[in-house]
């Protein structure tokens, strides 16, 4: 990894997150590996790395703003960090191209979901006075932490793609509300799942801070121009192009093979 990659790729990353949020993270792990020659076990804690630190920047100004649900986000958090431990412990003994294809599954998935967003918005958590009916919404979200959970371990992934609509679609949560309480999940998760991985994995750490820095300074950047972008269609043109990406992967995955 040479430190002028990890600049660029980093710089790429974090515009695609200041612009499209914790979702644009999904091409982290494949830039870190096709264009920094990382294997999985090394791009996975890079990756998480940089999703924490993003979204650990993005919810301050959520947390200041009192848009966060504390209660969901710690909830999703007690079922998320042990999952993504148990995730990590199960992707340590899955071979690369295993993760590799599973990851293109899970970046499809990413890709429909961004092109189906309708701005729904759930009910099953709520009640007429506004309060939360936590009865219905501690199983739903110790469910979904636990999906999200084992999806950061294996893949390195934030999970705000499926947290996000988890908490708007199936819990009811208002938009501005949802996404800082997602910023707050995806830390958490991201530094279990970091801890996880770490360990055994020889990191070049010069240029994972690199890859971070340029990661953090264009995402500031990119979420200034961001406010000025028509986000509906820029959406759709980032789905396309995970969808690309994933066939990439796929195909490289099994001609490499």
């Amino acid at each position: 990894m040479t430190l002028a990659a990890g600049l660029g790729l980093g710089a790429l990353i974090g515009v695609l997150l200041g612009l499209l949020g914790g979702g644009g993270s999904i091409l982290a792990v494949p830039a870190l590996v096709y264009g920094m020659g990382l294997d999985m076990g090394q791009a996975i804690p890079v990756s998480l790395i940089v999703v924490g630190a993003a979204s650990a920047v993005g919810a301050i100004p959520k947390i200041r703003a009192g848009q966060v649900q504390w209660r969901m986000a710690a909830m999703f958090a007690a079922a998320g960090i042990p999952a993504t431990i148990a995730g990590s412990a199960v992707s340590r003994h899955l071979p690369e191209s295993v993760l590799l294809i599973g990851f293109a599954v899970l970046m499809v998935v990413a890709g429909v979901r961004l092109l189906r967003d309708d701005g729904r918005t759930g009910t099953a958590c709520a009640v007429r006075t506004g309060k939360v009916n936590w009865r219905r919404c501690i199983p739903r979200s110790l469910g979904a932490g636990l999906l999200v959970g084992v999806l950061t371990g294996l893949f390195g992934v934030g999970g705000g793609f499926l947290i996000i609509p988890a908490l708007v679609v199936l819990l009811g949560v208002e938009m501005s509300t949802a996404i800082g309480t997602s910023l707050l999940i995806i830390v958490a998760n991201s530094v279990a799942g970091t801890a996880s991985h770490l360990t055994g994995v020889d990191v070049d750490w010069s240029s994972t801070a690199a890859f971070i820095a340029a990661a953090m300074v264009a995402s500031l950047i990119a979420g200034q121009v961001g406010t000025k972008v028509d986000t509906a269609r820029l959406q759709r043109w980032f789905a396309y192009l995970v969808f690309a990406v994933a066939a990439y992967v796929v195909v490289a995955t099994v001609v490499g093979g």
